[in-house]
């Protein structure tokens, strides 16, 4: 099921991503795989999730650490090409746009956990603590293009 999700990722990636500009917001790419990364490095005894492969491909998609760098190596970046290139100048709009994609990402999540089993929350993690994780990495990446765009970039 993963491989559909990570398809549907990068098709729309395809479809509504401005590739000819990825290397705009390369850093940025970069530091939310890092940040991903090094979150999984330190959790790793105890992890706050855990994905899991249970309907298609569980023979490819063994452990979360397969799953995990296929998200950060396709999903992480498409998304962040279409929600920073396509980030509104206008504050309600800004607002708007953050939260249609803190929606967005629960809402996989919350399907993944509930309905596929895809995901699994470990250690005290629940869906209110992940709520508050996306929208502080997408208000984080909101005021990087905000910069950007003072600096003329």
């Amino acid at each position: 099921m993963h491989f559909f999700y990570i398809f549907g990722f990068l098709a729309a990636g395809i479809k509504l991503a401005n590739w000819h500009d990825w290397k705009r917001y390369y850093p940025t790419i970069l530091f939310f795989i890092l940040c991903d990364l090094f979150a999984n490095i330190i959790t790793i005894k105890q992890p706050l999730w855990r994905y899991q492969e249970t309907i298609f491909a569980t023979e490819i998609l063994q452990n979360h650490t397969i799953i995990s760098l296929l998200i950060m190596l396709i999903v992480y970046p498409v998304t962040i090409l279409i929600f920073l290139d396509r980030f509104p100048k206008e504050m309600y709009k800004k607002i708007i746009w953050v939260f249609i994609w803190v929606l967005l990402y629960a809402t996989v999540e919350y399907i993944n956990l509930n309905y596929f089993s895809l995901i699994r929350h470990e250690n005290g993690w629940s869906m209110i603590w992940s709520f508050f994780l996306i929208l502080l990495c997408l208000q984080h990446y909101g005021l990087i293009i905000i910069d950007l765009w003072s600096h003329g970039y």
